[in-house]
This record gives structure tokens, sequence and C-alpha cells, in this order.
């Protein structure tokens, strides 16, 4: 595996470059282009251009996250042609700048959901949390609103405020979208794309719903392992892969997160580990990514990746707020490096226990 950390691009993220190149054992960013919108063409100039930066300070572009899939293919309106071609063009430009890796999201409305974005820790810390009586007590339209404060002055993805003051159309657009619907879109735009996936290479990791069960009644697919076999099956290519989140099929504790990963041999692209603590199932908080701290069995995930010979990019998740850092919710440098310095830890033991068998 090579590790990695998350980087929005300088003017959006709070975390330099300089300051992931000096955490222990990382090597690359998973990045984008944080201000294109949905079926926006990345035209390769600007793509070479975050490259030549990245590389510039001592590190690589190990994947992108995300291209962003325009509302339009979701759903399956007759204007999807366009954006799917789109989406292949710029698929093109990344491959023709020698990158391989996309994780991208087919959640609707909304591309993840939390209720707080600093609950307080017994240690001070402040972490983002999710309670369902919360979002049963919300009007969708005010969601937003609910959680903007204390987003610490940054565009969250996923909830840029442009798209969120469009909130009640979305919710219309996708009435008549339900689950079937919905997979049928998906595969339909994985058809089209696989193509130029083959020719260049690129592994599409798709990242699953967050939480994993439907939210203000909106359809969510991308959830467990039956529905995750099932998309592997209806795109049997190699290309249509996974980005397993730990954090993110973990939000349903039926979900056996080793048993999933040693499932989607040679499908998952890309990992995200972090960990959770639960008050109730469906009530958490991220926690630090520690074992004791939350309530996941990190070695066990680790283990589980290392056994069926991952060798992708993975990355700290949703780190704490710590020492006073002020940062978007979720990405500041400090628990997000000791995340990275902990799984390099664990990734080593295991290793170094195979080894000697």
């Amino acid at each position: 595996m090579e590790m990695t950390m998350r980087w929005y691009g300088t003017g959006f993220d709070t975390v330099t470059l300089k300051q992931i190149r000096q955490v222990p054992g990382v090597t690359g960013v998973i990045t984008t282009l944080y201000d294109t919108k949905p079926g926006e063409v990345w035209s390769r100039e600007r793509i070479r251009a975050l490259k030549d930066e990245v590389e510039a300070s001592g590190l690589h572009i190990s994947g992108i996250e995300s291209v962003n899939i325009h509302d339009a293919i979701k759903i399956g309106s007759p204007d999807r042609e366009q954006y799917i071609a789109n989406y292949i063009e710029t698929l093109e430009n990344l491959g023709q700048e020698d990158i391989h890796m996309v994780c991208y999201n087919f959640m609707p409305v909304f591309d993840w959901t939390r209720t707080e974005l600093a609950r307080k820790r017994p240690d001070g810390s402040t972490v983002l949390a999710y309670t369902q009586a919360a979002v049963d007590a919300l009007d969708p339209e005010k969601m937003f609103e609910s959680i903007k404060g204390d987003a610490n002055g940054s565009i969250l993805p996923g909830w840029e405020p442009e798209r969120m003051e469009h909130v009640k159309e979305l919710f219309e657009m996708y009435k008549d979208v339900d689950e079937e619907k919905l997979f049928a879109n998906l595969v339909y735009f994985l058809e089209k794309i696989m193509p130029v996936c083959n020719k260049y290479d690129i592994k599409m990791a798709i990242h699953p719903d967050d939480p994993a069960w439907s939210v203000f009644g909106l359809p969510r697919i991308i959830i467990n392992k039956e529905n995750i076999l099932r998309m592997m099956h209806a795109v049997d290519d190699v290309h249509n892969g996974v980005t397993f989140c730990s954090g993110s099929y973990g939000t349903n504790l039926e979900n056996d997160l080793p048993d999933m990963i040693r499932s989607l041999k040679g499908r998952i692209h890309f990992a995200h580990v972090r960990n959770l603590k639960f008050n109730s199932p469906d009530d958490f908080e991220e926690s630090a990514h520690l074992s004791s701290d939350g309530s996941f069995d990190m070695y066990e995930i680790m283990k589980a990746l290392y056994e069926i010979g991952f060798d992708g990019p993975i990355r700290p998740d949703h780190g704490r707020m710590i020492w006073d850092e002020v940062a978007m919710p979720g990405y500041g440098l400090y628990d997000r490096a000791l995340g990275a310095t902990y799984l390099n830890g664990l990734w080593e033991a295991i290793d170094k226990n195979a080894k000697r068998g």
C-alpha cells in the first residue's frame, strides 16, 4: 500500500504540501480541482498544473477524489449523455497525465450527512458526529444552515453553498428515483466509461454512502457487501472497483468490515481507514484512529487489507480537531498525521509478523 493524505489544493486547504511532505511515510496526495462543478470538463492544462505543483513539493498525485458526477447522470435524465461525454473527456485528460485512480460517489443530494461538525469529546477535541434523532427533527432544506456555523469558514465537499441553495429543487429531481433506478443509472454510467478506463488503466473507486442507510427518504445503494458485489457483477471489469471506507461502511454495525474487504479482493482500489465511536446504533461520533478510542478493530481492518494484497493508496480519514487547530472539519493536519503514523505502524507490524511466519 501507499500512505497518502487528502489535499484540497492551494487556496482551499489550510494544510500545505510542505507539511504533508513531513509526515513520516506519506509519499502521495489524493487531490482534486476543488473549484470545478459537477459535469465540467477538467482541462489537461489544469490537471498538469496541479500535478506540477504537487511534484515540486516532493510528493506525487496518487489519485483524484473526486471527479463529481452530475445529477443528470444519477437521475437518468435525457441530458445525461452530454455529461457522460464530459466525464469521459476528463478521464482521458487524467489518463494522458498519468493519473490512474478516481474516487467518486453516487449519492443523491448530500454527499455525506452529519448533524454536528464540532461535537466536543472528553479529551477536549472536537469531531464530526451523527444522530438520527437530529436528522428526523430537521427540515432537509435547513440541513446546511444547521451546521455551517461550525465549518470554520471552509467550503465543505458536497455541501457547496451554491448547491445547497437549490436543495428543494434537488429533492424534486430525485422524487421518482428509487434504489433500483439509481442502481440502473450507475450501471449505465459505468458501462459507458469502462472503455476509456481500460484504455488508460484508470481504476474507478466508488465511495460508499455515508451513513449507510436512507437519509430524508433518499435512496442509498452503496451500503453493504450484497450491494457492492451486485455492482461488481453487473459491470465485471477490474477497473470498476471500490473505495473501501471503514468509517462509511462502518456506520452500519451489521457490516463485517474485514469480511467485506476479503470479499472484494482485487477490486479495492483505494482505502479510507478511520474509526467511529458508537453511543447507540444511530448515534455515532468520529474518534482517533486508535482502536481503543472507538468501536472498530483497526488492526483487523489493516490485516484484511494486507492479506488480500492491497497495494493501492490508503489515507487516514476525518481526523479530530486537536491542539487548537482551525481547519476544515475532519481535515486538519495534526490528527490525520497521527492517524497516518498509526496506520503505518500497524502495517509494519503485520508485514513483519507475516514474513516471520
